[in-house]
């Protein structure tokens, strides 16, 4: 697989939706995580991003201008002990829930399915970042209608058991633009990492659509430790 670099991979179309880049930074001490989201609609695109416990969830930026809340306010990031939970919806409480009552990644998202947001059945991605006595593994996920037909739901699962270092893996919710918006396809792309949080933070947010672009999280886990950085960004201020 060809490694691309984030500003190559990110400004390649205006519109890849919702993201989740996992990974591990060059000198093998970090995690990386970042999660952003873009919007085409006024109710999308009013939002940001506010830390909740050693979270985040999303909130409307004007109340008044909510129409309706069901997709697009929920807690992508979500912490479970050891492990980080990172989704475009809902379905990080699933994954929480579940997990806590010893389920496994795969066995509770068995229990959901894409969004019901025909035409498109958005997919919900997700991630999840296990990180114990300085061994780190990570798992991603896509759960998406079978080219368009909402009957059919297609479940895959990607497990990165010790990752190389310098490099991280791209899963987003668009191939890019279009009505119906055409769902990700293939495996989650190889993307080149930097050690510092702040130049990830920065290249993932200026190589999104300027338009679109909504909000993003990023967090550094140091893999000895367990102990985080964190940056969000909100366009509205």
């Amino acid at each position: 697989m060809v490694k691309k670099t984030i500003k190559e991979e990110l400004s390649s179309t205006t519109y890849p939706g919702r993201g989740i880049i996992i990974g591990k930074t060059p000198d093998g001490t970090k995690a990386a995580i970042a999660y952003f989201i873009m919007g085409r609609s006024e109710n999308s695109r009013n939002r940001v991003f506010v830390t909740e416990g050693e979270g985040i969830r999303t909130e409307a930026f004007d109340p008044s201008k909510l129409e309706d809340p069901s997709l697009i306010i929920y807690a992508p990031v979500r912490v479970l002990g050891n492990k980080t939970i990172v989704t475009n919806g809902d379905q990080t409480d699933t994954i929480y829930e579940l997990m806590d009552k010893q389920n496994t990644f795969e066995q509770s998202l068995r229990t959901r399915e894409f969004e019901p947001d025909a035409p498109n059945y958005t997919p919900r991605i997700s991630g999840i970042l296990h990180i114990e006595d300085g061994d780190y593994n990570f798992a991603m996920s896509i759960l998406k209608s079978d080219d368009g037909n909402p009957e059919s739901c297609n479940r895959f699962t990607f497990a990165y058991s010790n990752p190389q270092p310098g490099v991280g893996r791209f899963i987003h919710t668009y191939m890019g633009d279009g009505n119906p918006l055409p769902s990700f396809e293939g495996e989650p792309v190889l993307l080149e990492l930097p050690n510092d949080m702040d130049e990830f933070a920065d290249t993932v947010w200026n190589s999104l659509n300027e338009e679109n672009k909504v909000s993003l999280f990023v967090r550094y886990i140091d893999i000895a430790t367990g102990k985080y950085e964190t940056k969000i960004i909100n366009k509205n201020k």
